[in-house]
């Protein structure tokens, strides 16, 4: 068994909505235990980000995305012209989906 993530070691991520479920390859970009733990997805699309903040009482998460110019690029040559409304609709999803996440993340610290 390994000591955990490792900047620069890559990962397979899972993701499921209710009408389908993929499979991405990310790249870790910060592994600092109990700080700070990002990756990138396909090593050039989209940046996530999860921050730990010393509160009273414990820590605060913050989890953050960025949408990184290898995604943009993806788009434009998977949709053309098309590309901006579909770019629209994975940011809506992540919206949605970073609240769901950010709860799975605290049950499990605190299980």
């Amino acid at each position: 068994m390994g000591s955990g993530p490792e900047v620069g070691a890559w990962f397979t991520g899972r993701n499921e909505l209710p009408e389908r479920t993929w499979e991405t390859r990310s790249k870790v970009a910060a592994a600092d235990r109990g700080r700070e733990f990002a990756f990138i997805v396909n090593g050039t699309w989209t940046r996530w980000g999860y921050v730990f903040t010393p509160v009273d009482g414990g820590r605060e998460l913050t989890e953050s995305w960025e949408f990184l110019p290898g995604a943009v690029a993806m788009f434009e040559e998977r949709f053309g012209a098309d590309a901006q409304a579909q770019i629209t609709n994975p940011l809506e999803l992540a919206q949605k989906g970073i609240p769901a996440t950010l709860a799975v993340i605290k049950k499990d610290v605190e299980a």
